[in-house]
């Protein structure tokens, strides 16, 4: 019978954002074995497999996060860019001549006459209108927190793969532990 110790696992050592457990390196696969009691080879291998497969989908899942970061970030940018140059062009008495994406490769022209309000889209169908530097303000916060959160996913996702390499080595010595197991008892046996 399996004891809680017995998974190569580690609850209580975690990094990263996520709580990430952290996969213990078996430095001697006799002591681990015989710290897993009854079980088989093919039992640890499975429970080691199971950690491999959650490692992989957390990776999957933060490198869809690390995507949707990455293409976000432009956008803010493109965004704060817009902001700071209405900003500048406020106290001006001249509209500003500009062409803007309707769609994909479709452009319009339009004259913007000088103002101190702008409307931001926020998502998830809300646009709210804000004042020039109310806006500057927010979109700064959300490019910060962005950045932050990119940083942070490409630093889970780099601890993640060191876990996933860690248990991919473990479950090659348990699995060599087990060859040399087995052809020892037979050579024991044609003895």
């Amino acid at each position: 019978m399996a004891t809680e110790t017995s998974t190569p696992v580690r609850n209580s050592d975690t990094k990263g954002s996520l709580g990430i457990p952290q996969a213990e390196f078996v430095e001697d696969v006799d002591n681990f074995m015989k710290r897993d009691g009854n079980d088989s080879a093919e039992t640890v291998l499975k429970r080691l497999d199971e950690s491999h497969s959650k490692y992989k989908f957390m990776e999957y899942n933060l490198n869809t996060k690390k995507a949707r970061l990455k293409a976000q970030v432009p956008d803010i940018k493109t965004s704060l860019d817009i902001v700071k140059h209405l900003q500048s062009r406020k106290d001006s008495s001249d509209p500003m001549e500009t062409r803007f994406l309707l769609s994909d490769q479709v452009y319009a022209k339009a004259r913007i006459p000088p103002t101190d309000r702008v409307n931001l889209w926020l998502g998830a169908n809300i646009m709210l209108e804000y004042s020039i530097e109310d806006a500057e303000v927010l979109l700064e916060k959300n490019l910060e927190a962005a950045n932050k959160s990119l940083s942070q996913a490409e630093d889970d996702l780099s601890f993640i793969r060191d876990q996933t390499t860690t248990l991919e080595v473990n479950m090659a010595r348990v699995y060599n532990w087990d060859v040399k197991r087995r052809q020892a008892t037979q050579t024991a046996v044609k003895s």
